[in-house]
């Protein structure tokens, strides 16, 4: 079985997180989704920190283990400055490879701001000044710029970002060798620019609580090792790094231009034909990822990059088994269901992407079967997100019959 990780989470103690955003409740859920490493998260914040000193045993330099989960030395840290006329707001990954360089790398990011007030902390730090200083406390320390397409807090935003990787981190730029694409973005809309190939494209959560870890991760031939990471995503090794598992982008909440305000939602020809303008109120819309992909695309659609591993779109079981049932993934019907599947069929990504077709079909609900069956096939509508609204997905088709005995194992 391939070797799963999700390198990008929070903890309890970041803003807007779960409670339940803790070690035994991760490890849990990691177990249950079929994740085998995860990123700790939010390493700057030094509750979260002594936690992580207490609980994870070292199996090797940059590699620990908690609950039979590997886990990896990550933070995320949101870089806020002035530069080039413009206020930037960037969001960056830090990857370390122990305790003792953790411990520097907080100790230097706390001339800039306060660690203890949120699990990501705002730093007033250039990001290229950021890679050279904590750089030199480590060389096998690094930074992957988080959803990168983001509009509001990422290295490409339309709001905040930067128009090419060297204005963000200039110099320091070859250091940079991941970006992170984000739920509104998936790797083909990025194979587009070429200025991007230099790149690792990796996927992650970005999770806020323990069950939606992994809706998006990375994929692995076999268990990997910091540096054999670092090695990994710095020669883009296909043999080893096998593909990202990508949530469909329309389904992401930036994915088209919008105005959640007045529940306009645009395309970028629709958004550019009223100049970037709400059609009901007239003010400016939220430029979206897709938008912001298009101005920089120097490929036509459907471009594939050879040299970059591959990517499958999922979408959770949980809104399967929602759309199966016609209710809510939330309702305790549809929870009633998911652990009954896991119960039988291991994982979650066991039953998304590893059961053959006749397998789910001889084994699995038949609408549910179908859903996945869909899914695979990218036989699915969605609503695009838009200005920080999910989009909506459709695995179903309006109309299709649906029985008992379609429904459900009870």
């Amino acid at each position: 079985m391939p070797f799963i990780a999700d390198f990008h989470i929070h903890s309890k103690y970041s803003r807007a997180t779960s409670r339940d955003m803790d070690l035994g409740n991760l490890t849990k859920w990691a177990k249950i989704k079929g994740i085998s490493m995860m990123g700790t998260g939010d390493f700057t914040h030094p509750v979260w920190l002594s936690e992580l000193k207490s609980k994870l045993q070292e199996v090797e330099r940059g590699l620990y283990v908690y609950n039979g989960i590997y886990f990896i030395l990550t933070a995320e840290v949101s870089n806020i400055y002035f530069k080039a006329g413009r206020t930037r707001k960037v969001h960056n990954i830090i990857f370390a490879p122990d305790l003792k360089t953790v411990d520097e790398i907080n100790s230097a990011f706390s001339e800039y701001g306060d660690l203890s007030s949120d699990g990501r902390p705002i730093l007033r730090l250039e990001c290229d000044k950021m890679v050279r200083d904590i750089y030199r406390i480590d060389p096998d320390i690094f930074f992957v710029p988080g959803h990168a397409w983001t509009p509001h807090f990422s290295i490409f935003g339309s709001n905040s970002g930067f128009d090419a990787p060297e204005e963000c981190f200039e110099d320091e730029t070859p250091k940079i060798f991941s970006i992170e694409t984000g739920l509104s973005s998936d790797p083909k809309m990025n194979w587009r620019w070429s200025k991007a190939d230099r790149f690792c494209l990796t996927s992650n959560s970005d999770s806020h609580s323990p069950s939606k870890i992994g809706r998006e991760a990375n994929v692995f031939k076999d268990k990997i090792n910091y540096k054999e990471l670092i090695d990994i995503l710095r020669t883009k090794d296909k043999a080893r790094f096998l593909y990202t598992i990508e949530f469909f982008p329309e389904e992401g909440k930036y994915h088209w231009d919008g105005h959640r305000a007045c529940s306009s939602a645009l395309s970028p020809k629709e958004a550019l034909a009223l100049n970037n303008t709400c059609p009901v109120c007239g003010k400016k819309v939220t430029i979206g990822v897709m938008h912001r992909v298009e101005g920089f695309a120097d490929r036509p659609e459907g471009y594939i990059d050879e040299s970059s591993p591959s990517f499958k779109s999922v979408v959770p079981l949980a809104e399967i088994i929602g759309g199966a049932f016609k209710v809510s993934p939330d309702s305790v019907k549809v929870e009633k269901e998911y652990f009954q599947l896991i119960k039988n069929f291991g994982t979650e990504f066991n039953i998304l992407i590893y059961m053959d077709e006749a397998e789910l079909k001889a084994n699995l609900p038949e609408r549910i079967a179908k859903g996945i069956i869909n899914v695979r096939k990218g036989d699915v509508r969605i609503c695009p997100g838009y200005d920080g609204e999910y989009g909506k997905v459709k695995v179903f088709k309006e109309g299709e019959e649906t029985s008992e005995k379609q429904l459900s194992f009870f």
